[in-house]
């Protein structure tokens, strides 16, 4: 079985190099830069975990992240918040992200958190 990653940033240099990091870890990875009708997305989908940037259009990483967590088919999907901005903590938090990841990251770190929450390791 293959872990599936799901991607949703506006930077498509971060799209670009987490998409190499995870398809050579063996990761199918599909991606979005924007967040527009992110629970049919998701649910087409069917990612085992995703990634959430803050900034990204047109609502934001919170209110995104919140969308999912509310939608009983799709809450128990991990979403691992990640962005540059210094309180990147407590606005995962705010967003009820599962944990979260600082940009620029470290890539063995990154590598690790994403595949903790994944189903098959």
């Amino acid at each position: 079985m293959t872990n599936k990653l799901m991607i949703f940033d506006d930077d498509k240099d971060i799209l670009s190099i987490c998409t190499f990091i995870f398809k050579r870890l063996g990761w199918e990875v599909s991606s979005s830069l924007n967040c527009n009708d992110i629970i049919a997305k998701v649910r087409t989908e069917k990612p085992d975990v995703i990634l959430m940037d803050n900034w990204i259009p047109e609502d934001g990483g919170i209110a995104a992240t919140r969308r999912l967590k509310d939608t009983e088919d799709l809450r128990q999907i991990p979403v691992i918040y990640f962005s540059a901005n210094r309180d990147v903590e407590s606005l995962a938090s705010e967003a009820g992200a599962d944990t979260y990841i600082k940009k620029p990251f470290d890539l063995k770190e990154f590598e690790q958190v994403v595949t903790r929450y994944g189903k098959y390791q």
